[in-house]
């Protein structure tokens, strides 16, 4: 009988380098998968933090906006109103500048709180140019420790009001501030100038130490400045500022309203 000799091929060979090219693809599959997953969490992260940030300001932006349009409308009120008088009086915001000739350097401070009366006149400061304050002391600036200092029941944010005397410019007008044909001497024919500063803040955040005692006056920067110190602190803050003019509107003639009586009419018919 003729003898047959079976050959055997290495088959394991080929077979342990098939395994291995399959190992090395699913590797690479993985690493992309878990490199696509960064990806996303990093982007989503970074959208997260974007809405985060606009939410914050705007929040911010409406809180002290809020405060501004409080003051607006207790002035341009009712004469009648116990807030009108707040403001206007001896002890209040603009008052104290009105009728106080030794103030055109101090700074007004008060926190605004809208949840009752928004201006409290037993709760104010006033601080002096060269730094510390007199009258009411630290009555007048907002704190994160009192719940009523807050805009809202959530204590989220607070706001507090700075102000001043609007410094005089040399490109001003001359004799700007007083209404033609008034006596110059009256009082009551002057228009004042004021700078209005809304500072809201988020004291959830990070500590605001005593920013709240720092002055939001021109040209005071760093340590002194209420928005410098805020931002050291780490506090998201926001400072509206707005310029206004008090300035009594009086009438030399005595008009009636129109279609209520006969006279000369305070408002003129369009045609």
């Amino acid at each position: 009988m003729p003898n047959y000799q079976q050959n055997q091929y290495p088959k394991t060979a080929l077979s342990n380098h098939q395994q291995g090219a399959v190992l090395i693809v699913v590797l690479l599959f993985l690493v992309l998968i878990i490199l696509a997953g960064i990806i996303a969490v990093r982007q989503s992260t970074t959208d997260l933090r974007l809405a985060t940030s606009d939410q914050i300001n705007t929040l911010l932006l409406q809180s002290a906006d809020n405060a501004n349009q409080n003051i607006e409308q207790s002035i341009n009120g009712s004469s009648d109103s116990e807030i009108y008088n707040d403001m206007l009086s001896y002890s209040g915001p603009f008052g104290h500048f009105i009728l106080n000739n030794n103030s055109a350097d101090n700074e007004f401070v008060f926190c605004f709180r809208p949840r009752n009366q928004f201006f409290d006149i037993n709760k104010t400061s006033i601080m002096k140019a060269g730094g510390g304050t007199i009258l009411s002391g630290s009555r007048g600036y907002c704190n994160p420790s009192k719940s009523e200092d807050y805009i809202s029941q959530r204590n989220a944010s607070m706001a507090q009001v700075n102000i001043l005397l609007t410094p005089p410019n040399a490109s001003d007008e001359l004799f700007n501030g007083y209404t033609i044909g008034q006596d110059v001497g009256e009082i009551s024919s002057l228009a004042f100038t004021f700078d209005i500063n809304s500072t809201s803040v988020l004291p959830a955040y990070a500590d605001t130490k005593d920013c709240f005692t720092k002055s939001t006056r021109l040209g005071v920067s760093g340590a002194d400045s209420i928005n410098d110190c805020m931002a050291q602190a780490g506090v998201p803050t926001t400072l509206l500022y707005e310029k206004a003019t008090v300035e009594n509107q009086s009438k030399g003639t005595k008009c009636v309203d129109f279609g209520k009586g006969t006279g000369l009419l305070c408002t003129l018919p369009k045609s």
